[in-house]
């Protein structure tokens, strides 16, 4: 060993050969190339993010669309088993569609008109109602406190109040402002849905494409079908049960006696839509509206609430998705929160669905993973 290996080796300096170097110089560069990578997927999803959600609910109306396309592709008696061609049997689900939606507005739509018009004329005396029992309310609260701490209380309370109209004026209402911008987009769902009903087959024979292994393929297949089924099941719920939640809801709060029935009923349905979020909205406003009249109201609202929510979520909606749909409930509650947090009401809306995507990948990873090797072929 020579003198300057000898110090070297002394000093605890070894030197890394070429090789090394050059490894840890291209892993460096593949960890900075992934991360680059990631960053530029988040930021490109993000800024197309409303192109992403109108593709979502374009598929979402296919499958709600998908079962009366079927009904329509049904072989025509005495036609010698001919059934209409399939983008016919597309535009005549679209009519069948239209022609309820517009029933359903030429009968409903007078009496809403007019309880929307009600409602309008009265929030200003229900406003002002809130106000002067949040003050009595909070006198009573602090009366018995002292001079000192009735001062502090009452100003966290009203620095809270206030804070609360702050982000309803200031964030709320501009957010369902810029909503309201983007519902004229909403007439592209129709159009990429009926795309997307033409050519699935289409669209998943050239996904299946794309797995060049036979094993990965004949995954992809089971895959693509029990997505479908889970989605199909899902949305066949979602529609079944705010119908289902708009009926019972009108005629329960006519018989309690609830102002505008008929508006707050439709309302109860439509926000089923939106999970966990949507009943517990409807059920504040509505009691708090019925307790205006009178507070045994109030709680005959609620319990009849809970009574259609336990019978929506436990004997409607099981049997409505039967087993397609196997979602724990602790799952759903934390996708929710997650979705709204990320997309807001358009990712609470998705929230599910993207929940069901991800179980059904989940688990055909895991068997994909688990699954035996292909025998190998014989030698001769």
């Amino acid at each position: 060993m020579s003198a300057d290996s000898r110090v070297r080796a002394e000093n605890g300096e070894t030197r890394q050969p070429p090789a090394l170097k050059l490894v840890a110089l291209s892993t460096t560069v593949q960890i900075l190339l992934a991360i680059g990578i990631l960053v530029g997927t988040v930021w490109a999803l993000h800024r197309v993010a409303s192109v992403l959600l109108l593709l979502a609910l374009s598929v979402l109306f296919a499958y709600m669309v998908g079962p009366l396309v079927d009904f329509y592709r049904r072989p025509i008696p005495g036609m010698r088993g001919r059934a209409l061609p399939l983008s016919a049997a597309i535009w005549a689900a679209y009519l069948s569609l239209s022609a309820v939606a517009a029933l359903a507005l030429w009968l409903v739509w007078p009496v809403l008109q007019t309880q929307l018009a009600e409602l309008r004329a009265a929030l200003p005396e229900y406003v002002t109602r809130i106000q002067n029992g949040w003050k009595t309310w909070k006198a009573g609260q602090t009366r018995m406190m002292p001079r000192g701490a009735r001062a502090m209380v009452e100003g966290l309370v009203d620095q809270a109040s206030a804070g609360a109209a702050d982000w309803v004026t200031k964030d709320l209402l501009p957010r369902i402002g810029g909503w309201l911008l983007d519902v004229p987009w909403l007439i592209l769902v129709p159009i990429f849905a009926f795309f997307f009903l033409k050519d699935a087959e289409l669209f998943r024979q050239r996904a299946l494409k794309l797995f060049l292994d036979r094993r990965l393929r004949w995954r992809g297949d089971l895959f693509f079908e029990e997505v479908n089924r889970s989605l199909a099941a899902y949305i066949r719920a979602l529609v079944a049960g705010s119908i289902v939640v708009a009926t019972i809801c009108s005629a329960g709060f006519l018989a309690i006696g609830v102002p505008y029935p008929l508006l707050f009923g439709v309302a109860a349905g439509l926000l089923e839509f939106l999970p966990m979020i949507g009943p517990f909205v409807i059920a504040v406003i509505v009691a708090g509206v019925a307790g205006m009249q009178a507070p045994s109201q109030a709680f005959l609202v609620l319990g009849f609430l809970l009574l259609v929510r336990i019978a929506e979520d436990y004997v409607i909606y099981p049997r409505l998705v039967g087993r397609e749909l196997p979602l724990h409930p602790m799952a759903v509650i934390l996708a929710i929160l997650c979705g709204a947090e990320i997309g807001g009401v358009a990712g609470v809306f998705l929230a599910v669905p993207a929940l069901a995507i991800l179980t059904v990948a989940f688990r055909h990873w895991r068997a994909h993973q688990n699954a035996a090797p292909p025998p190998r072929p014989s030698a001769a």
